[in-house]
Order: structure tokens, then sequence, then C-alpha cells
């Protein structure tokens, strides 16, 4: 089966049982603000930065909602585009891509205007181009970009030593031309999923707001002092508003942890039907599923498996469940390369009983021994009611490259002893270990995970000790990137329907996850840049095929679920219908309006 047909049963399963599940407004119960969507959810927003943001909470606030792409998915389909800020949808029968495959031309709407009433230019979209690519903030978005346009081997803009490659302003620059309305993008080499990545990732920011609230000018003589930003406050969009979506930022209050949106008065489509869309960050679930009940919250956004039951039946709501996602998530991470400076959760920092060395992970038998330590299917079960399948690898079901019958750890106490033993020439069983195992807080299913692996290691020798943190959403993404976490549960969500999104976070040496992990293997290198060259599926599925042998041989991550979504509204919201790609359940709100 190939990978469009996947994704085209994925959808249509899901349109049915969408269609299923809706159930109409409460006999009685008049709307609520009807007016405004009201989200509630446990992740607050790092920033509302398009060139920082790289979460799903800030992705689905900003790029979602205040900003608008080249071109964008059509509906419910992720293998289907429309035209957005372009006026066509490039292809080689329109003149739009070459027909080496190489050049994507666009021609740019005339009379858009960003949400402060400056027009639109194909300047802008240069500039925001550019800056995605060369801001390149550690663990942020930039290698999306990078990669196909400049080529693979430049997945970052700087060297092995953190210095900015000399030439990489001349090399984008060269790469992304304008021409009156139209803006050319050549890439290095033919990249077949590149109009995919454009709809997410050629998100659109006015060059003049920005350089007028001290952003990068665009320059080469500037970009050092851009480049790699330490903080997500220090970027000039973090908590303002320069896009030409449906929706401009009205206020941030971060000590409500509220993000109100309000309709673009200077929007060039039909002006959306709501007025505001507000975002709040709750992250315990009681006070949500109050909200919910009474009418205060719209969609709960980021409700957990195990949370179901308590919104099942409440008159007024309906529940869209088994949705299709592209999503591989929890995952538990294992990072090779500990920063231990100031780092509690080390402990003592040696293999002395209180404590684990920086390099602990690094031990293949660490990592076995853990793997055969958890018990997915019962995690699943557990956390999930279900809901999933067991993960064996980076990419998840539904895209080129899962392996169904992949090779994966089975739980069993008797080998996880064993590895304990060799880890370490025998150290670790002797001496034990004490470390932190983090998650994010509010998300039971990862506090869930945490737990079981706490339990199952302390059980199989009293020498081993793991205490488990809840960090707040925004905190946990610095700390793990920074290579702060020993252990954690993170996942991930496409950025675009291409196993390519996958097993790079996953297991390049440059990716989001391997980077700050420590982990490097050249051979998942070498596999990872060799498959996003071929344009052969079949070539292609055999290249990913491998990379799913290597991920169990090296096992840097334990994969534990790809998981089917559901989401929670009240009935009385109109207009939702479920594109894999939004994970949420509530992206692009510019479809929603309220009603009987």
């Amino acid at each position: 089966m190939n990978f469009h047909r996947r994704l085209l049963m994925l959808l249509v399963f899901t349109l049915v049982v969408a269609l299923a599940g809706f159930n109409g407004v409460a006999q009685g119960q008049a709307v609520k603000n009807p007016d405004t969507l009201i989200v509630q959810s446990f992740g607050d927003p790092e920033s509302l930065d398009p060139a920082w943001e790289y979460d799903t909470t800030s992705s689905a606030i900003g790029t979602w909602n205040i900003y608008e792409t080249l071109v964008f998915f059509s509906g419910a389909r992720t293998d289907l585009y429309e035209p957005m800020l372009a006026t066509a949808v490039p292809s080689v029968a329109n003149g739009g891509v070459s027909s080496d495959g190489k050049t994507y031309t666009f021609k740019i709407r005339q009379g858009v205007k960003f949400s402060d009433g400056t027009p639109l230019t194909a300047e802008d979209v240069k500039y925001s181009l550019m800056r995605i690519m060369l801001m390149d903030r550690d663990g942020g978005p930039s290698w999306l970009l990078l990669a196909p346009i400049l080529g693979f081997d430049t997945q970052t803009t700087r060297d092995d030593k953190g210095a900015l490659i000399p030439d990489i302003y001349d090399r984008t620059n060269r790469a992304i031309q304008v021409n009156g309305d139209t803006v050319a993008i050549t890439l290095k080499d033919p990249y077949s999923p590149f109009l995919s990545i454009l709809a997410t990732w050629s998100v659109v920011h006015s060059k003049k707001f920005v350089v007028a609230n001290g952003g990068w000018d665009g320059t080469k003589a500037t970009l050092a002092s851009f480049n790699n930003p330490a903080k997500p406050d220090v970027a000039t969009l973090f908590d303002k508003s320069a896009g030409t979506g449906p929706f401009k930022l009205e206020r941030w209050d971060r000590g409500t942890k509220t993000v109100t949106l309000a309709r673009n008065d200077n929007y060039w489509r039909a002006p959306a039907k709501l007025r505001r869309v507000i975002y709040q960050t709750v992250e315990e679930f009681g006070p949500r599923r109050l909200a919910l009940q009474n009418g205060d919250a719209d969609i709960l956004g980021g409700t957990d498996r195990s949370d179901q039951p308590a919104v099942t039946g409440i008159p007024g709501v309906r529940i869209v469940d088994d949705l299709a996602q592209l999503i591989n998530s929890p995952a538990l991470f294992m990072t090779m390369k500990i920063d231990p400076e100031g780092n509690s959760d080390v402990g003592s920092g040696k293999l002395d009983g209180n404590g684990i060395p920086p390099d602990f992970f690094s031990d293949i038998h660490v990592r076995r021994a853990f793997a055969y330590l958890l018990d997915r299917q019962a995690y699943i079960d557990q956390a999930f009611r279900g809901k999933g399948r067991l993960g064996n690898g980076p990419i998840p079901f539904g895209l080129l490259g899962y392996a169904p019958r992949g090779k994966w750890y089975e739980p069993s106490k008797d080998k996880a002893v064993a590895e304990f033993k060799e880890a370490w020439g025998g150290q670790v069983w002797d001496k034990g270990f004490k470390f932190t195992l983090s998650f994010n807080s509010g998300n039971i299913g990862r506090q869930t995970g945490a737990q079981m692996v706490k339990e199952a290691a302390e059980a199989l020798n009293p020498k081993f000790k793991i205490d488990t943190r809840g960090i707040t959403w925004s905190t946990y993404l610095g700390l793990y990137t920074k290579s702060k976490l020993p252990m954690f549960f993170i996942g991930w969500g496409a950025d675009y329907p291409d196993p390519d999104n996958f097993v790079v976070p996953f297991m390049h040496s440059t990716g989001s996850f391997a980077k700050a992990q420590g982990y490097k293997n050249p051979e998942a290198d070498r596999l990872i840049e060799q498959a996003a060259r071929e344009t052969d599926p079949k070539k292609r599925e055999q290249l990913y095929f491998r990379l799913q042998e290597l991920a169990y041989q090296d096992v840097p991550t334990i994969y534990l679920i790809y998981r089917a979504g559901f989401v929670v509204m009240r009935s009385w919201v109109k207009g939702w219908y479920h594109n894999p790609m939004f994970n949420e359940g509530w992206e692009y709100a510019y479809r929603f309006s309220k009603g009987q």
C-alpha cells in the first residue's frame, strides 16, 4: 500500500468516526460567549515568534491563527494543497516547479495586508524564510527549511564548534530570489515533501514591523548577533503580532497564563466568524472539566486518556474519538551527555549510589535494561485505555517506512537484571544509582509512565532510586534542549506528513532530540540523508526499514505508543473537522463558529 493510500484510509476512517460522534446542543442550553472560542489545556506557550516556536501549544496559537503560509492543506487532506499567500500551488504542469524538481516559483497574492495595515510584499516572504532559517536557535525549527533548501549537510547554521558558517547568509540569500511579485526558491537537490513543509513552515511575517521593533534587519552584517538567541523572549515577535492571519495577538497575560487573539479586521479573506479566541493554561484537569461542563470552555486541548471517562456523558459535550494522528508520543528519552553544571537531577554526579555520572546512559547495557524494564502494553492500557499501537521505532503508523512487524524489546525482568549487571562493568548493579526522571506537568499519561518506570526499577534492586518531577512546559523545553534532563518523556507530532520528519529529530545527530541526547550514529545520519534525496518510494521504504533496525539496535529512545487521538468540545462548536496534522484539535480557528 503506497504512502498516500495509507493517509487516505486513515482520513476516511477518521471522518466516519467523527460524523458518528456529533451530538447537538443540550436542549434549552444557551450558547455562552457566542463570538468567542475559549480553549483550555495544560501546556503554556513558549513564544509566539514563528522563527522560534517549535512546540504544539505555541504553534497552535501562533502559526495556525496569527500567521499564514504560501500554501496550506486543503481541508482534511494532508496530500492536497490550496494556495494561501501564493496565488497558485506550484507544479511542473503549471510551470511553478522546474523540470529538475529544484526550483519552486510562487506569485505572491496582491492586496493582502498584515494586521497592522501594511501591505504584504514578495520581499516580506523572502525575509520571513531567511529569518526562520537563520535564527536557528538550539532545538528550533530552522532545520526544516535549511535541509531541503541548502542541502542535508546544512541542518544548522553553525559548525561543530558552534561558530557561524561563514557563507551561510550568502547561500541562503542566493537560494531565495525575488523578482517583482514572485519568489523563487531553489533547492540544492530535489526534495519531494517540500510543499508539505511549506504548508506549515513558510510562515510569513512583516519585515517592516520586526525591524521597527528592534529585530533583525535582514543583513549579513547583523546576522551573528541574531543567530541562536539564548531565550525565547529575546526574539522580537515573542509577544507581538505581525502576521496576515485571521487573528492577531491582543494580549498575553503571563500572570494568568491567558493568550487572547482578536479578529484581524485587515484580513484579506472573509472575516473570521469569531471575534476572539482565548487560550487558557490550566494545568489541573478538574478545573478544566468544570469549565467545560459549565460552558466556560469550548474545547479542551491535551485531555489525557485517563480523564476521558470524566468528560463522557456531560450534556452538551461531544467527544470525537479514534482520530488518525501522525504522532509518536510519548517516548522515553535517555540523555547520553548530560550537562551536570548546577544540575541536581544527577545527584552526586557519580556512580556511587547517590547519583549518576553525566555519561551514565552512554552505556548500551543501561539503555537496554530500561527498555526491558517497562511493560509498554501495560502502560498503554493504563495511561491510554488501550487506545494505540505498540511503538517500535521513530516512524508512526500511517507513514512510509512504518514497520508493522519491527523488532522491539519485550518486557523481561530477567533480561533487565542481566543488562544492569553488565552495565559499567557491574558497578550499576553493585552500587546502584539515583537520578530524576522528568515529565511536563499536567500530562497525566507521562506522569503515569514516569511512576511505572520508577516502581519497576526500584522493585528490581533496592539500590536503584528514581525521583520523578513534573516541570512547566515552557521550562521543560529549555531544559531538554540544553541536555539537562537525564531521562524524560516527550513526543513528536508531524511538522509535515513524511517519515523524514520523524527520523531526523529522533535519529539524526543534528536532530532536535538526538542532538540533545548526545546520540550520533554515522550510519543513521547517512541513511537519513540518502532517504531524503531518494525519489523512488520503494527504495526510500527500504532505507527507513533499516533505520528502524538501528533504532532497536542502539536504543537511545524507548518507543511506547502510536496513539489514537480524540477531541473534547462543546457541541455548540461548529465547523470542526479533523486533519491528521492538527494535534490539539483546535488549530486553525478560522474554521470555527458557535451556535445551536
